[in-house]
C-alpha cells in the first residue's frame, strides 16, 4: 500500500510537469500525424540534440562539442502544435532521401534518430521532436537469418537449380537474402517509410557498378540491387526510402534529395548532387526485371511451438532474446526495439498467437490485426498468462516488430496466400 501510494497518486507529483509531460507526448503524436498530410516522411526539429552519451548510455551527449540541430533553409518547415506553439526545423520529403558526408560527421546518428522517431521522447531526451511516420521500418543485413515462403523475387531470380525465389525459405540466409526478405516482410505489413544504412547492408545488395555488369553478365547474377528497386518502390508503391551512402554515387541518380551532414550540420546538396550526376553520368544500366509484388503469406497453425518438456515457456530474456519453446529466438536484427518491457510483451504475444489465433487460414497481417484490435478493445491485459491481470511489465510494440519476432521463429512454416 505504501509503494501504491508513493508512485500511483496524482497528488504526489508536481502537477505542473505532470501536464507538461501529457502535452509534449500529444503535440509529439499530433505532429506524427500531419507527416503525410505534409508530403513528409519524417521531421527534425531545430535545436535537437542527437548524438548520444555513448553505445550503451542512450541520453544526450553533453559538453562543449555538442552541435544542436538546424535546418538548410530550403527544407524548412513549421509544425503549430496544440500545445506547444511553433515547432520549426526540417521537413524530409515523402520519395528517396540520400544522406551523405564523410565519415563521423553524423550521417548515421541522424538515421539512428530518425528509426527512434517512431517513438514519444520525454523530456530532456534532446530527440523529443524528432518525428517519424508510424510505419517506418528500419532495414539491414542479417546474415544466418531464418526465412519461411517469403517472395524475394523482386530482388534475388534465376537461382541455380531453378530455386523458385516467389517462395523463399533458408534457414541459414546470406546478407543479401536476409536483406531482401527484411524489405518484403515488411512491406507485408504496410511499411511505407524503409530506413538503410551502407554500413550495416550487404554491399552486393545494394550496388552492382558499371565494372561489375561488364564482367558478370546478368543472366549470371541473381541479384537486382536496391538502387534499381527504389525509385519503383515510391513511384509505383508509395514506400519511401531515407537511407545513408557513403561510397556509392549512383544512389544521388534516384535521389529526390541529398542532404550532406557537415559537422553534425546538415546541408541540402541536391542541387549540386544533381550536377555531378550530369557531369559524371553513369553507364550503367538498371537490371530491375521483374515487378514488386507482396503476397501475403499464412502461418501454419503449429508455427509456434512453446513445449518444453512438460512445459509451455515463451519468456524473454533482454531486450533480444526470447526463449519459445526449445527454440531461442534472436533479435538482434530488429533495431527499433527499445526496450526490454518491449520484448516480454512480444514473448506473451507470441504466446497469445499460439494460444488463440493462428489458425492455418488467416494471413499474416489481418491475423496480427486482430491481435491489435483486442489489445484497443481490452489493453494489454488479454496477452497476460495470470488469468487477464496486467503483470504490469509490459510496453507496447508495433504489429511491425511482432511479425519480425515471428518471421525469424525457427518454427514458423508459412505459404503463400493463393
Amino acid at each position: 500500500d505504501e509503494l501504491a501510494a508513493a508512485v500511483l497518486y496524482y497528488s504526489v507529483f508536481d502537477p505542473h510537469e505532470v501536464w507538461r509531460h501529457v502535452c509534449l507526448a500529444e503535440d509529439q503524436e499530433w505532429i506524427r500525424s500531419q507527416l503525410a498530410r505534409r508530403g513528409l516522411a519524417a521531421f527534425a526539429a531545430n535545436g535537437s540534440v542527437l548524438p548520444r552519451s555513448s553505445g550503451v548510455d542512450d541520453r544526450p551527449m553533453k559538453g562543449s562539442s555538442v552541435v544542436p540541430f538546424s535546418t538548410p533553409d530550403s527544407m524548412a518547415v513549421t509544425f503549430s502544435c496544440p500545445h506547444n506553439g511553433d515547432i520549426a526545423g526540417m521537413g524530409i520529403p515523402e520519395g528517396v532521401t540520400v544522406i551523405v558526408g564523410g565519415g563521423f560527421h553524423g550521417k548515421s546518428t541522424l538515421l539512428q534518430a530518425l528509426q527512434r522517431g517512431i517513438y514519444d521522447h520525454t523530456a530532456g531526451d534532446g530527440r523529443e521532436w524528432v518525428i517519424t511516420r508510424p510505419k517506418a521500418v528500419k532495414i539491414r543485413a542479417e546474415d544466418g537469418r531464418y526465412l519461411s515462403s517469403v517472395d524475394i523475387s523482386p530482388f534475388i531470380s534465376q537461382l541455380p537449380f531453378e530455386t523458385d525465389t516467389r517462395s523463399f525459405s533458408s534457414v541459414d540466409a546470406s546478407g543479401s537474402t536476409s536483406q531482401a526478405a527484411n524489405i518484403m516482410e515488411s512491406l507485408e505489413m504496410g511499411a511505407d517509410l524503409l530506413l538503410l544504412d551502407e554500413d550495416t547492408s550487404a554491399t552486393n545488395f545494394m550496388i552492382r557498378d558499371v565494372r561489375m555488369q561488364k564482367l558478370v553478365a546478368k543472366d549470371k547474377e541473381p541479384i537486382t540491387p536496391f538502387v534499381d528497386m527504389v525509385r519503383p518502390l515510391y513511384e509505383q508503391y508509395g514506400v519511401s526510402t531515407i537511407m545513408v551512402v557513403g561510397g556509392s554515387g549512383d544512389y544521388l541518380e534516384p535521389a529526390d534529395q541529398v542532404i550532406m551532414m557537415d559537422a553534425y550540420r546538415p546541408v541540402d546538396v541536391t542541387k549540386e548532387a544533381k550536377t555531378v550526376v550530369s557531369s559524371f553520368p553513369s553507364s550503367r544500366v538498371s537490371e530491375q526485371i521483374q515487378e514488386l509484388t507482396t503476397p501475403q503469406r499464412i502461418p501454419a497453425k503449429d508455427s509456434i511451438q512453446p513445449q518444453a518438456g512438460r512445459k509451455k515457456k515463451t519468456s524473454a530474456r533482454g531486450l533480444h532474446t526470447i526463449q519459445v519453446g526449445r527454440e531461442t529466438l534472436a533479435l538482434h536484427g530488429v533495431e527499433q526495439l527499445v526496450h526490454s518491457s518491449q520484448t516480454r510483451a512480444i514473448a506473451e504475444l507470441l504466446r497469445s498467437l499460439h494460444e488463440r489465433y493462428l489458425d492455418g487460414r488467416t494471413p499474416l497481417e489481418p491475423l496480427l490485426a486482430e491481435v491489435y484490435k483486442d489489445i484497443a478493445e481490452n489493453g494489454w491485459d488479454v496477452i497476460s498468462p495470470f488469468f487477464g491481470q496486467h503483470p504490469g511489465d509490459f510496453a507496447e510494440v508495433r504489429p511491425m516488430e511482432l511479425a519480425a519476432a515471428l518471421n525469424r521463429l525457427r518454427t514458423l512454416r508459412a505459404k503463400r496466400q493463393q
